[in-house]
């Protein structure tokens, strides 16, 4: 598992970037062993260096955190198309006549309603109470399964996954040899159609094709991502990947594609209220805390299926819940959430100045008897508390 540099590993801070501060609470730790620090480059490392992206470990990674700024970027994402280098995640293939077994004991969703050529968004919870990670799932056939984890947690999910693998399905890991790219915006299908016969427009939302795209074939298109605004991720080959990142710029050129770091791809999934591995969620965290209750199915059992039942059926003592700031300020992950009389009630888990809205946003978990739509509460800022407004997500209504 050489992808993977952190598991059971020491923190070392980041030194935070004071132009870019507002909008990377999740790159705030570096998660590197403790021993020792190898740097990995993806295999288009140096194509964001020729382009003069500011580099930052990630997750074991020299990874672009922005090109030309985080305001810049992301607006063309909401506007236009952005392309991200993505290729630290990690992937795993399940394969064989117990593949099903396996992923629907792992997993919190039910994959036995996932068809041929879907995806799905799950959870893997722990034996706690918690989550191990969450990820996505591909059925390629009833016999062949791809699993789409965090970067962070490579290692720690195959050990997990391989540890109650009783019915010995077939695993492998891949994440080495596979790149993976996020063509992200309103504009990705018009402006990718002219590298594919695929017709993109017929590919549903989480639903995916194995074709060819920009001069490579048995390319994954699949109609996922972390934005919000449309269009799709493209797995590939490490040796591929070049060739295709190259398509795509010159495909989307007049179509206004931009290279997009990891700062807005955290403030796009913020403003759509999606949880970050690590932030909203870990493993002390229970999907119905997080309000992940819709990919929680008890038809089945998985892994803490049962205790997760009893804690939706007799309710739970605190709850993730989004908010707005309705004066200016901040928020950012560790910040105290805080009633009229200032006294604790919760803390926040992320939060930014949201590009779109221009006002703070954030999500945080508080006592669920806090929790209720429109009830007011107040962010700690350094010694000053600001109001805020609970307030369902996505933020970023489109």
């Amino acid at each position: 598992m050489a992808r993977n540099l952190n598991s059971n590993s020491g923190y070392i801070p980041n030194v935070e970037n004071k132009q870019l501060n507002s909008s990377l609470a999740y790159l705030d730790v570096i998660h590197l062993r403790k021993d020792f620090f190898i740097m990995k480059n993806t295999a288009l490392s140096h194509i964001h260096e020729q382009l003069g992206a500011k580099m930052v470990p990630f997750a074991g990674y020299n990874m672009p955190v922005s090109y030309e700024g985080v305001t810049i970027e992301h607006e063309n994402v909401r506007k236009n198309l952005g392309i991200f280098d993505v290729s630290h995640m990690g992937e795993f293939l399940v394969l064989g006549p117990n593949a099903l077994e396996l992923i629907q004991k792992i997993t919190s969703n039910d994959a036995s309603k996932v068809i041929d050529n879907q995806a799905q968004y799950t959870c893997m919870p722990n034996e706690t109470g918690g989550i191990v990670d969450d990820l996505i799932i591909y059925r390629f056939n009833a016999e062949k399964w791809l699993l789409v984890v965090n970067a962070s947690n490579i290692q720690k999910d195959w050990d997990w996954i391989t540890s109650h693998n009783t019915m010995n399905a077939e695993l492998r890991d891949i994440s080495e040899d596979y790149s993976l790219l996020a063509i992200q915006g309103p504009k990705a299908v018009e402006a990718m159609q002219s590298i594919t016969s695929e017709d993109l427009s017929a590919i549903k939302f989480y639903n995916f094709k194995v074709s060819n795209f920009a001069g490579i074939e048995h390319v994954i298109i699949s109609a996922t991502g972390y934005t919000g605004s449309g269009g799709f991720e493209i797995y590939c080959k490490n040796t591929e990947v070049e060739q295709i990142w190259n398509k795509v710029m010159e495909a989307g050129a007049d179509f206004g594609i931009k290279p997009t770091g990891l700062a807005a791809r955290d403030t796009l999934r913020l403003e759509m209220g999606f949880c970050l591995y690590g932030n909203d969620i870990d493993d002390t965290t229970s999907p119905i805390e997080a309000g992940l209750g819709w990919i929680t199915k008890f038809n089945n059992d998985f892994i803490n299926s049962e205790a997760l039942k009893k804690q939706k059926e007799e309710g739970i003592t605190r709850k993730l819940i989004g908010f707005e700031l309705t004066e200016r300020g901040i928020p950012r992950q560790g910040y105290d959430i805080v009633d009229a009389e200032g006294t604790k009630i919760g803390h926040v888990t992320s939060g930014t100045m949201s590009p779109s809205l221009n006002k703070g946003i954030g999500l945080g978990y508080v006592g669920k008897e806090y929790s209720k739509l429109g009830n007011e509460i107040y962010i700690q800022v350094r010694k000053k508390a600001i109001p805020a407004t609970i307030v369902k997500p996505p933020f970023y209504k489109g």
